[in-house]
C-alpha cells in the first residue's frame, strides 16, 4: 500500500508553481525529499497536510482523500517542521498536556521516556531552549502518538553532527519498532539521507525530477573527473551536466551509457542533486 499518493498535484503561488507532482510513498519506507531552497519541498508537505488547497490533482493518505475525514487521518500522522511551534511560556509538561488532548493514541509514559532519553528539561520554558533542544522536543512530540506516517521538514537543519546523529538514531528506532510505518524526510542535508533513506525524490523548480531507490540512484549514476579530451569521448546523451575545474572537467553521467574504460566514482546524493539542478533536466 502507498501511504502517500499524489496524482498531478498542482498549487499556484504568486511567484512559484508546484506543477503536476506525482509521488508515491510505500508503506515501510523512508523517503528522502531533496531539492534546493525554494524548490517546493515545504509547499508539497503543506499540500499533503491540507494547509494549502490544491488547484489541480489529488492526494491520498492511507488510500483515502487527504481532505475528507481529515481529523481522523491526522491522528495517524506525526509532523515536524523546521522549528517547534508552541507558546513560548510552555514547558515540556505543558506540551504533554496539550498533545494528550489532541491525540487519541497519545502515550504519556513513552513521551517522558523520550524526554529523558533526549536529556530535555521538564520545567524550563521552551523559549529558553536551544535550537537543538527545540527540535528534539518536536521529534518526541511527533513520535509519542505512535504515528503510522512521520513527515519531517528539515528537522536537522542547523544542528551539530552529534545532535543530528541522535535524531537519526531515533528515527531508525521508530521504523524498527513497526514495519508498517513510513517516513517522508525533507532535507537539504543529504548526508542524513545517505544514512537512513530507502528512496530519494528530487524536486526542482516545483516539479519532481525523479523518484528512485537509493541503491538504484547510485547504481545508475557515476561521477566523472578527468581532462577535457577524455570528457569529449563521453556520449552527450549520457551527461546530466558538467562543470570545468582547474584541472579539467567534472560531470554526472549515466553509467550504462558510458564506456567501461572510464573510471567513474560513486557520487553522493548531494552531487546528484547539484548536477541535476545545474543541468535542469
Amino acid at each position: 500500500m502507498n501511504v502517500i499518493a499524489c496524482n498531478k498535484v498542482t498549487r499556484l503561488f504568486d511567484t512559484f508553481t508546484l506543477s503536476y507532482v506525482d509521488l508515491a510513498l510505500p508503506e515501510g519506507v523512508i523517503m528522502g525529499l531533496i531539492g534546493e531552497n525554494g524548490a517546493g519541498k515545504t509547499s508539497l508537505i503543506k499540500c499533503l497536510l491540507n494547509l494549502y488547497h490544491l488547484n489541480h490533482g489529488e492526494i491520498k493518505l492511507f488510500g483515502e482523500p487527504h481532505n475528507i475525514n481529515e481529523a481522523a487521518l491526522k491522528q495517524r500522522i506525526g509532523v515536524v517542521f523546521d522549528d517547534l511551534h508552541l507558546p513560548p511560556n510552555f514547558t515540556t509538561r505543558h506540551a504533554n498536556q496539550f498533545y494528550k488532548l489532541t491525540y487519541t493514541n497519545w502515550d504519556e509514559p513513552y513521551f517522558f521516556t523520550l524526554v529523558k532519553q533526549l536529556h530535555l528539561p521538564t520545567q524550563q520554558k521552551v523559549s529558553k531552549f536551544s535550537r537543538g533542544m527545540r527540535m528534539k522536543l518536536a521529534i518526541a512530540l511527533a513520535l509519542a502518538s505512535h504515528p503510522k506516517l512521520l513527515i519531517l521538514d528539515e528537522p536537522t537543519s542547523g544542528l551539530d553532527p552529534i545532535m543530528r546523529d541522535e535524531i537519526l538514531d531515533l528515527l531508525v528506532q521508530f521504523m524498527d519498532e513497526d514495519a508498517t510505518r513510513s517516513i517522508l524526510f525533507s532535507s537539504h542535508i543529504t548526508t542524513d539521507l545517505d544514512k537512513i533513506a530507502d528512496m530519494i525524490t528530487f524536486i526542482h523548480k516545483g516539479r519532481i525530477r525523479f523518484t528512485t531507490t537509493k541503491d538504484d540512484l547510485f547504481y545508475k549514476h557515476g561521477r566523472f573527473s578527468g581532462s577535457e579530451e577524455e570528457f569529449l569521448a563521453i556520449p552527450e546523451e549520457a551527461v546530466i551536466s558538467s562543470r570545468k575545474t582547474s584541472i579539467g572537467v567534472e560531470a554526472l553521467v549515466l553509467r550504462e551509457q558510458v564506456n567501461t574504460a572510464f573510471a567513474l566514482q560513486t557520487p553522493t546524493i548531494e552531487d546528484i542533486m547539484l548536477f541535476y539542478a545545474r543541468g535542469d533536466k
